[in-house]
């Protein structure tokens, strides 16, 4: 049985302009990668077309199984590396900002569509998703979030109460926001004993500058790979065996289930303390 995952984590040049560019920057990339025994890549948000581009995300968006997904499918069978990478993923008359993860024989394993949509550009853009997305790959149970996605915690607890033991965060985060890489993403590993790979762009794309900072987060909280604000590849292991022994040794997602019934009682006790000071009957003690 497969207990790991070997992954590498691109943080990607922000200025590569359309999909045919960014095409040929993973192809340099996956071929660096050759050799390295590495299972998956992963890639950032709307890594296909870009973030900051206003109405190209419309003209470059594509189905799930259009043309650019044949090509990256393509290359995954050709580098024998699984492929998870953002892009406008097209339905009828809705854009989704989404993120596809291709096996490495070339099938479609899963595709998110971002669940919580920041306001401005993608909120004007985009159709927000309805669901989860969780996956097996290699053995690992895996889900995806996409940036803002990753920002609440219960969006973590959702995926890792039903299983995930990795968690994979395309994200397109401005320089503005460096908590989220470096204080928020490793603090939702540590309270749910799960591993979190996070991949941000780098550089400045239409004057939006993006912060970099993608690392891989242990279920203990540890940093195993962290980025800088440059273009680089980072690599790492996934274990079966370190997600089970941090929930082991803090089983929050266990324990959370008798701070609901706590959190119960106290709203039952607080919404009868209200009525009574409405009603001007004596308090219950």
């Amino acid at each position: 049985m497969v207990d790991s995952l070997n992954i590498a984590v691109a943080q990607s040049p922000a200025d590569l302009f359309g999909p045919q560019a960014r095409l040929a920057w993973l192809a340099e990339c996956l071929a660096r990668l050759d050799g390295q025994e590495v299972d998956l890549l992963l890639l950032p948000e709307l890594f296909l077309t870009g973030y900051n581009i206003g109405e190209k995300v419309t003209e470059w968006a594509e189905p799930v199984a259009g043309s650019l997904a044949r090509t990256i499918a393509a290359l995954a069978c050709r580098h024998n590396i699984a492929i998870h990478y953002g892009f406008a993923e097209r339905e009828g008359e809705r854009i989704y900002n989404a993120a596809a993860c291709i096996a490495r024989n070339g099938t479609l394993l899963a595709c998110h569509r971002k669940l919580l949509l920041p306001p401005r550009f993608e909120g004007d853009h985009f159709s927000p998703g309805e669901s989860y997305t969780q996956f097996e790959i290699d053995g690992i149970k895996a889900a995806t979030l996409i940036c803002y996605d990753a920002e609440f915690p219960e969006t973590f607890r959702a995926v890792a109460s039903a299983g995930a033991e990795l968690v994979l965060v395309p994200t397109a985060l401005g320089a503005q926001w460096g908590v989220v890489a470096n204080t928020v993403i490793p603090a939702r590993a540590f309270e749910n004993g799960i591993y979190v790979c996070y991949a941000n762009s780098c550089g400045t794309e239409n004057d939006m500058s993006f912060f970099g900072g993608s690392c891989v987060i242990a279920p203990n909280g540890a940093e195993l790979a962290r980025a800088g604000a440059g273009e680089e590849i980072l690599q790492a292991k996934i274990e079966k065996g370190a997600v089970q022994a941090a929930q082991s040794r803090l089983p929050y997602l266990i324990d959370r289930q008798n701070l609901r019934g706590l959190c119960r009682e106290f709203d039952q006790a607080q919404a009868l303390s209200l009525r009574n000071m409405a009603t001007g009957a004596p308090e219950q003690r």
